[in-house]
Parts: C-alpha cells; structure tokens; sequence
C-alpha cells in the first residue's frame, strides 16, 4: 500500500504542494483558518506522517531532544524522564530516550546515535565520568545540558542539580534526634562525584555531633541487590548499629529485605533512610523514610533549559539547584 504523501493531500484539498508544506511545517501565517483547517483534516484521514528527518535537512533543527540515562530500571531516572518527556511534549519537542547501564562506552554510542538523529540537544545523566561523551557533543555543536550528575571539570557547563548536605545532614540530625549514635551510611560507586559529595556531608555532620567512626561508611552499589549485599556486611560487621542512611531508595529497599529476612524490625531495632523520593518509597510498609530530591521539577528545569539553548534565548543562569528535604515516614 503505497504510503500517502503531501501532494496526495494537495491534490484532494485542491491547493499547491508547497501550501501542504507550509502548513505541515508552521510556516502558514498568510494561509487561511479554513484552508489550514481542510489540510490538516485531510492529512489526518489518509494517515500522513511528515518526514522530520527531511524536514531537519532543511530546516537545520528537528523538533527533537535526546535524553541520556544511566539506568532505566532505577525509578529515580524513569521518573525524571517522564517528567522531562511531558514538558518536552508541552514546548512541542519530541524525545529520544538512550540507557547506558552506567557505561562509559555505552554512553559514547548513544551520543553518536543521537547526533546522526540529528538531535538539537542533549540532557544527560552521566555514567562515569563522561569527557568523552561531551566531547563527542562538542565537537557536533551539539548543545546538552547536564542533570543530577556533576562531572570533574565540567562546573561551568548548563545544569541541573540537586544539593545534597542540607538532605543528607538533616537525615543524620533526625536519627540523632531519636537517640541513635550508631548511624551507618552507605555511600554509592567512588566514580560518581554525587556520591561523593553526600559522603562527605554525611562525615561532616557526625564529626560535628562527636560521633563519627570511619567504620560505619560502606560501599554499595546503587540497585537493590547491591542494598541487601551491603546490609549483610553491615550486621556482621558493625555490632548493635542503631540506624543506616543509603544513598538511594531502591539501595534502601534493599536493605529493608535484608533486614526483614534476619528479623530485624523496622524501625524498633533499627532505623533505615534512603535517598531520591521515587513514588515506590510509598508503596511499602512501613513507608521508607528518605531524602527527597524534586525530581519532576528537575526534569522539566532540564527539559526547558536545553530548549531555551536550542532556540538561544537569553538566559540569567545556566545552572539550577534545588534542595534536598528529609520525608519523614515510618522506618525511622
């Protein structure tokens, strides 16, 4: 079945060619309401498609925006690319969402997908450490934008992010608060700066209470096998530990499971704060207490600070921060 095209539409509107094209690419100020109207009526019912690859040919954007994501199965970054998605869809940009498995070759294919797509821009989550994949930008004039993710080097680029210490010390405030002085936290991959910087807000705060002990930080991976592995060592290693922050949600649900099949009760034997707010820390029970980042609000920050580069409007700040808030609910 032969597809249908703009002049099958020209031909049964009664009009030019070139009208159909000016309508399908909003170049149609002199064309009437009603004219308009009858074209885009008619495409509809023959099922037209426009050519957008073409269409970028010609025009030298494609109304198309990529976004990069270290781990698609971790809720925090699906939720910040449906929030990203739905305002792009709202500015009238399409989205072209890669993983990369928190891979630095990975996330250098996807950046070389993305250009031949003939993205006009980029939101990327780093894997690693990622010089390369902005390189790779770079070099293709492609504007990004960074999310969540600092990478060594690269401060004065356009971003979004989220301040950690406020988050991270008033989660060690709060468990203090409540009597413990026995508080483990478990940091995530050494690569990743973020977690660096938690890390040290977290060692800050104990120092600052008098009850730091380099022997309550643990290494985990951020996934939730990584939760359970992790508060394993920490029960056999730490003797009567009161209550442990990890660095993200699904990491503290991890944790939970682990403590929940070794009989720990939740919080009366110990108390558990995870990191992020993903929409599942409420779906269990008890609630996981947890460090919330405003992740919607980050992702449409993102999706509108790479469009405004796209489309160079003049900008007062190319970096945006938003702040940590500790959610207070029933494991701690």
């Amino acid at each position: 079945m032969k597809k249908p095209t703009m002049l099958d539409i020209a031909k049964r509107v009664g009009v030019t060619k070139a009208t159909v094209s000016m309508v399908m690419n909003k170049k149609d100020a002199l064309i009437s309401q009603e004219t308009r109207e009858k074209i885009i009526r008619v495409a509809d019912e023959l099922g037209y498609i426009p050519n957008t690859l073409a269409r970028s040919l010609n025009t030298k954007k494609s109304g198309t925006i990529g976004v990069i994501l270290p781990d698609i199965t971790n809720p925090f970054f699906a939720e910040m690319a449906r929030a990203i998605e739905d305002e792009a869809h709202r500015m009238q940009y399409n989205v072209i969402i890669c993983n990369t498995d928190n891979q630095v070759p990975m996330e250098d294919r996807c950046i070389r997908l993305l250009i031949g797509k003939l993205v006009d821009g980029v939101i990327l989550i780093a894997g690693g450490t990622s010089e390369s994949s902005l390189t790779l930008l770079q070099q293709h004039a492609v504007p990004f934008v960074l999310v969540d993710r600092h990478i060594p080097g690269c401060e004065d680029y356009p971003g979004v992010y989220c301040m950690s210490d406020d988050g991270v010390m008033a989660g060690v405030r709060h468990l203090y608060d409540k009597g413990l002085r026995k508080i483990v936290y478990v940091r995530g991959p050494r690569e990743l700066p973020v977690f660096e910087y938690r890390v040290n807000a977290y060692e800050e705060i104990m120092k600052q209470l008098g009850i730091y002990d380099e022997r309550y930080v643990f290494d985990g991976l951020p996934t939730l096998d990584g939760g359970i592995s992790v508060t394993d060592r920490i029960l056999r290693e730490i003797e009567g530990v009161e209550g442990v922050i990890y660095s993200n949600d699904v990491m503290a649900m991890g944790g939970l499971k682990a403590l929940n099949r070794m009989g720990y009760r939740v919080p009366d034997d110990i108390r558990v704060i995870g990191y992020d707010n993903i929409q599942i820390s409420r779906f269990i029970e008890p609630e996981l207490t947890t460090i919330a980042q405003p992740i919607a609000e980050m992702g449409k920050a993102s999706c509108t600070l790479i469009i405004n580069i796209i489309n160079e409007v003049p900008l007062d700040q190319m970096k945006i921060f938003f702040k940590a808030e500790l959610i207070v609910r029933g494991t701690s």
